[in-house]
């Protein structure tokens, strides 16, 4: 993986009325024809995401979206879209025409401001500008001309700033190494393992590791007890594929630390907590309730799929009968989710956090439990309490 994945970069939403200048506006910050331009009304459908290189500051990704005040039939079923893709956002960018802001603009700021996203306002002019920013409303207002690019490339440089001063770029293991030891990672390599190449998770877990410093061993499952001979030093921690959570117990000595990418991928993503309590709620389940399974992304079904498979058998042989299970993948979480006992969650490696959060407190308002995959398999495999130790240590 040659570029920083979208999940795991900043998501910047523009967002405004119809007309105002967002599409030529995504197009400008990137310097190339993202998304289509028109006079047209509602010509942006689905949201535009473009990832790119933002100057000072980094990878990010840009989504462009429909206009807000679209009220055709089709309409507003883009909004919804819209809607959908705040949830992503880490910063929003208003566009509007002129200083006075649309009431819808207003009552979107301040639902993000609750929410604790960051926003800025750009007001795109048709004429001469003189590109400073200031306070409009108590939010930081800045013009451009997004037709010509006068006043882009300062804005560029406050989304830059306000990024820095706003996104907390969260470590995934680092901050609980102390380097007394190698980190042992564990990774079957099996018909769902991607052709040559490791998943996401154990990509990114791999390199946070080296960011800090620390030294990390990769295996399979079947290579564990050999490697562990082979050390010098006993590792100090031991990051197995939540698939194999029971051979990779029964393989170490009691007092190693284990953990899982999953259980690393959930603190990292979300609320631990929450997902624990939803682990807790699996005893409360009876036979013919309705289970959610809902992936971040879209895959081809694997023989002895996770979602699909071992995860209903671990559930239905809990409660000794057929549940009755509904999934979702991709961006469909569904707004129904009241109807529901338990929700079980993948390890939302393909979503940012801001998604992910927004799920969880979506599944909380809703009173339904929610677990991840990572969170329910060492909950069957027994060894919750001894996977979570080493999160919670410091």
């Amino acid at each position: 993986m040659n570029k920083a994945p979208q999940a795991v970069r900043p998501h910047v939403v523009i967002l405004g009325r119809c007309n105002v200048g967002k599409s030529t506006l995504i197009n400008a910050l990137c310097e190339q024809n993202v998304a289509l331009v028109s006079a047209q009304p509602g010509t942006t459908t689905d949201p535009v995401s473009k990832s790119m290189e933002l100057l000072p500051y980094g990878p990010v990704v840009l989504v462009d979206t429909a206009g807000l005040d679209d009220d055709t039939p089709l309409g507003k079923e883009r909004v919804k879209l819209t809607e959908r893709a705040l949830r992503k956002a880490d910063l929003a960018l208003l566009v509007v025409e002129v200083h006075a802001q649309h009431p819808l603009g207003q009552e979107l700021l301040a639902r993000l401001t609750k929410r604790g996203v960051p926003s800025l306002v750009v007001i795109n002019c048709h004429g001469e500008i003189n590109g400073a920013a200031r306070e409009d409303s108590g939010y930081p207002t800045i013009e451009v001309n997004a037709l010509t690019g006068q006043g882009v490339r300062e804005l560029r440089e406050h989304i830059a700033a306000a990024l820095k001063s706003g996104y907390e770029e969260l470590p995934l293991v680092r901050d609980i190494l102390t380097g007394k030891g190698p980190v042992v990672l564990v990774t079957p390599i099996d018909k769902a393992a991607p052709k040559g190449r490791l998943i996401l998770p154990q990509v990114q877990v791999l390199r946070d590791i080296l960011d800090g410093g620390g030294v990390a061993i990769v295996c399979r499952e079947t290579e564990l007890a050999t490697v562990l001979t082979q050390l010098s030093t006993p590792p100090e921690l031991v990051i197995t594929d939540s698939q194999v959570f029971p051979q990779v117990a029964c393989i170490l000595p009691p007092n190693s630390a284990l953990t899982s990418f999953s259980l690393l991928m959930a603190r990292y993503k979300g609320d631990l907590q929450a997902l624990v309590r939803g682990a807790e709620a699996i005893v409360d389940l009876r036979p013919l309730d309705p289970v959610l399974i809902v992936e971040g992304c879209t895959h081809h079904s694997q023989e002895d799929d996770i979602g699909r498979v071992k995860v209903p058998r671990l559930l239905e042989g809990r409660t000794g009968g057929k549940l009755r299970f509904t999934w979702a993948s991709g961006p469909n979480f569904t707004a129904t989710i009241s109807d529901y006992k338990l929700i079980v969650h993948c390890g939302a490696c393909m979503i940012n956090r801001r998604e992910m959060m927004a799920r969880l407190e979506q599944a909380q308002a809703a009173g339904v439990p929610i677990v991840n995959y990572g969170v329910l398999l060492a909950h069957f495999a027994g060894i919750l309490e001894r996977s979570l130790a080493p999160l919670l240590r410091k």
